[in-house]
């Protein structure tokens, strides 16, 4: 699954994701509003952790954010990444959260250290909260997730299914004057444990019956019902549903495009072909995944409408997609018709 493909679930298949959104956000505003005597205990002082051997700092910093728009920016980007989840199941997407953790911490010392020998900037204290991980979450982000550009303005800037991510990440990286040592040691550590080069995957890790306790004690309290249906759009519609339906009119404007420019230039078609996309064998072909393209009836195909099947497609790109869940077959067939365009390929993918 992929992330403009599952705009609209929800946090279907996503417990960890939703617990983490939840239960944060519960803590906060208790602290904020009911306890805020209790916050001392929660502030992420280094100072303290060096000086005087509060290493249960490391702990409970890192864990409740004390500023309620930390939370929330945090917030937006845990739903917004929780497409890992679902893609690699809630034990290694928990893994990855854990290992990001860790090695945060150590980076967080690392970098403050080297700050206050090589510039003499003294940092004491750093934001609150589970924010190591969420800035380590952009790594998979930008390395897995497809660039598909959605509009532009002015007719320059793109806007992509990825901007709004960005923009919500760039919103926490200014919300206070140390954030952005949190975000390069939560960068850093999301490269670390996310390429493995030094093996660390191997031990940072949760435990298998640490993940079954969570999967008992989680899932019956926060999964969501499979949806039936999708909902109508509305006034009210979610950023994603909205992004979804801009990507359906965007489709349908290249196809209502596709179709004049065939109507208008029907003879030079034939000799034309291999320069084409060719929808009308594309898209059959998606909607009816699973069937054999063998019982297809010839009076199905379009005389005019048949690019060479031995068209070359990069191995890298095929990769990519099924990486992203899509069969082998599907990926080729989407470079074939694209061009090898995996940016068309993976729009109409996800579309379709």
């Amino acid at each position: 699954m992929m992330f403009t493909s599952t705009g609209s679930r929800g946090l279907y298949k996503a417990p960890l994701s939703k617990s983490l959104l939840l239960l944060p956000t519960v803590l906060t505003v208790l602290l904020t509003v009911l306890l805020p005597q209790y916050q001392d205990l929660l502030i992420y002082n280094l100072q303290a952790v060096r000086h005087g051997m509060q290493f249960w700092r490391l702990v409970s910093g890192r864990l409740i954010c004390l500023d309620l728009k930390d939370t929330f920016c945090s917030s937006l980007l845990i739903y917004n990444f929780r497409i890992f989840e679902r893609r690699f199941g809630s034990h290694k997407f928990a893994s990855f959260l854990f290992g990001a953790w860790i090695l945060s911490a150590f980076v967080d010392l690392l970098l403050t250290e080297a700050l206050r020998f090589m510039f003499e900037l003294k940092v004491d204290v750093l934001p609150a909260g589970l924010l190591g991980p969420v800035f380590a979450l952009f790594v998979p982000f930008y390395s897995s997730i497809p660039r598909v550009q959605v509009t532009q303005l002015l007719g320059h800037v793109s806007i992509t299914n990825k901007s709004l991510t960005y923009i919500v990440g760039a919103q926490l990286l200014t919300s206070s004057a140390y954030m952005w040592v949190v975000a390069c040691s939560g960068l850093i550590a999301g490269m670390l444990y996310y390429s493995n080069k030094l093996a660390v995957q191997k031990f940072l890790r949760v435990p298998g019956w640490a993940a079954r306790c969570g999967s008992v004690l989680l899932e019956p309290v926060f999964s969501d019902s499979e949806p039936t249906a999708e909902a109508p759009l509305g006034m009210g519609a979610t950023l994603d549903i909205q992004r979804q339906q801009r990507m359906d009119m965007l489709d349908q404007q290249l196809l209502l495009s596709q179709l004049a420019h065939l109507r208008r230039n029907a003879q030079q078609q034939q000799a034309q072909q291999t320069g084409l996309l060719n929808w009308n064998r594309f898209f059959p072909t998606l909607r009816q995944r699973g069937q054999n393209r063998h019982h297809e009836g010839p009076q199905q195909q379009q005389p005019y409408m048949h690019p060479p099947d031995n068209t070359a497609v990069a191995e890298e790109q095929v990769a990519r997609l099924m990486e992203m869940g899509f069969s082998r077959t599907d990926a080729q067939e989407a470079l074939r018709a694209s061009n090898n365009d995996i940016n068309i390929a993976t729009n109409f993918l996800l579309q379709h």
